[in-house]
């Protein structure tokens, strides 16, 4: 009876700190994601999901994990939007250089494109770079400045 009770918590203990294994997996496999260190998803979304070999990731914004809140200065919100993909890509095992698409969203192309390439350089150091749209759009949530959309490949290890 004890043996069976350890088993049972270890079982639950492994599963729980899964990230992938948060929630089961879609009737197609689509697992959703949710990695330790990310920001919190509030609401009815998610960070991200796997697909077969490819990571979906939500459209993400410069929010601070650690506080759950938007950093205050444009560039550096700009560099933590991309930093919040990239661990959420890392997790299920991609680099940014595993990005296949990026879509941008910014409230004001002419001021905030320059921020974009300039954290992009920064990350990705050196070409090639993504195939990425920018787009201005009238209003992001939170009235944030930038949002980004995301898609990776990262074949599932066999």
């Amino acid at each position: 009876m004890l043996q069976r009770l350890a088993l049972a918590c270890v079982t639950a203990i492994v599963l729980g700190s899964s990230p992938s294994l948060a929630q089961s997996p879609s009737p197609n496999g689509v697992i959703t994601l949710d990695p330790p260190g990310a920001i919190k998803a509030e609401g009815t979304w998610s960070l991200g999901a796997r697909a077969g070999d490819f990571v979906f990731v939500a459209g993400m914004q410069g929010v601070d994990p650690a506080t759950n809140t938007l950093v205050q200065d444009p560039q550096a919100r700009v560099l933590r939007a991309f930093l919040n993909i990239k661990l959420i890509a890392q997790s299920e095992g991609a680099s940014l250089q595993d990005c296949v698409r990026l879509t941008v969203y910014v409230s004001d192309l002419h001021r905030f494109a320059p921020m974009v390439d300039k954290a992009q350089a920064e990350l990705w150091g050196k070409p090639p770079y993504p195939p990425r749209t920018m787009v201005e759009v009238q209003r992001l949530f939170d009235h944030d400045i930038v949002e980004i959309d995301s898609v990776f490949y990262a074949p599932k290890k066999k």
